[in-house]
C-alpha cells in the first residue's frame, strides 16, 4: 500500500474553498491523499451552499467542520494548499512544510452559480494535484 500524502487545504474561513477541496480530495483522491482543512479565521460553520454544490457532484462533506489552523496541523502536513488569496510566503515565515498557492476566489455570500464555478476550479486543481502525487509514486527517483 502506498503512503498517502497529508494535504492541508487552507483558506480564510474554512467554510467554502478549503471545505470543498477537502471533500473533493476525500471523494476522488483518497488513494493518494489524506486531506484535511483549516481556516485562518474560521467561520464556525459550513454554509449550505457549499454542501449543495458538493452534493450536486455526489460528494459528501459529512464529518467536516469549520476549524482554526493550529501549529500541529502545519507540522503534520506534507503539503499545504493555500487558498487564502495571500502568498503563503507572506503568511508563513519559513515553514518546513511545502506550500502551494492556489488562486481561487472566495464564493462566500455569492449565489450558487459562483459556488459552482469555484467548485469546478477546485475540482480541477485537486485532480491535478492527485495526478502529480500519483506520478511521484510511479516514478520515485524523479522530481
Amino acid at each position: 500500500m502506498v503512503a498517502r500524502t497529508k494535504v492541508l487545504f487552507l483558506c480564510i474561513g474554512n467554510a467554502c474553498r478549503s471545505q470543498m477541496a477537502e471533500a473533493i480530495a476525500r471523494h476522488s483522491a483518497s488513494d493518494i491523499m489524506e486531506p484535511s482543512s483549516a481556516g485562518l479565521l474560521p467561520f464556525g460553520e459550513i454554509p449550505s451552499t457549499t454542501v449543495i454544490v458538493l452534493r450536486e457532484r455526489g460528494i459528501s462533506a459529512a464529518g467536516q467542520r469549520s476549524k482554526p489552523l493550529r501549529s500541529e496541523d502545519m507540522s503534520a502536513a506534507d503539503i499545504v494548499i493555500n487558498m487564502t488569496g495571500r502568498s503563503g510566503a507572506e503568511i508563513f515565515k519559513g515553514p518546513a512544510t511545502p506550500i502551494e498557492d492556489w488562486d481561487v476566489g472566495d464564493p462566500y455570500g455569492s449565489n450558487l452559480a459562483v459556488y459552482r464555478e469555484i467548485r469546478d476550479l477546485i475540482e480541477k486543481r485537486v485532480e491535478d494535484l492527485a495526478r502529480r502525487l500519483r506520478e511521484k509514486v510511479d516514478s520515485p527517483g524523479t522530481k
